[in-house]
């Protein structure tokens, strides 16, 4: 199965009808993770030609309340979306250039949903956010090791 396919799929497994935009943001959000919005945009411009400002923020928001993507924002930062859904996993953010990375939960496949006290919550979803530098800023000579800006 293409790649096209399987947006064309998910949309429908969705409950969304396929349209372009859709299918340029989807396929936008799988090639970037962690991609602000802005960028989001000049990729569908890029694979689409024109489209609007506020024809990407519809679709994003589409697309994330249909479960096909997911927002993240981690504190400082404007919203980012990635495609990897499902799975509660948590991510790690350096403090000096922003760079964003995927983590996998400690232990098993979601212990973090486990709360020492869940105030009677039912639990579905944690969001873990590691901060530190990256290897390139950890190495950098250049860059305060005092810096602690948030992206």
């Amino acid at each position: 199965m293409s790649i096209a396919t399987d947006h064309e799929g998910r949309l429908r497994g969705a409950s969304l009808r396929v349209t372009r935009p859709r299918l340029a943001v989807l396929r936008a959000v799988h090639n970037h993770p962690h991609a602000d919005t802005e960028f989001l945009i000049r990729a569908v411009r890029a694979d689409l030609g024109e489209v609007s400002h506020q024809a990407v923020y519809d679709v994003l928001r589409v697309l994330t309340h249909s479960g096909l993507v997911r927002r993240i924002q981690p504190t400082g930062s404007a919203a980012r979306y990635e495609a990897r859904i499902g799975d509660n996993h948590h991510h790690v953010v350096c403090r000096s250039c922003g760079a964003i990375a995927d983590v996998d939960c400690a232990v098993g496949s979601a212990p973090c949903l486990t709360a020492s006290d869940d105030s009677g919550f039912v639990i579905d979803e944690a969001e873990v956010v590691y901060w530190g530098r990256c290897p390139g800023c950890s190495t950098s000579t250049t860059t305060d090791p005092g810096r602690s800006a948030r992206v």
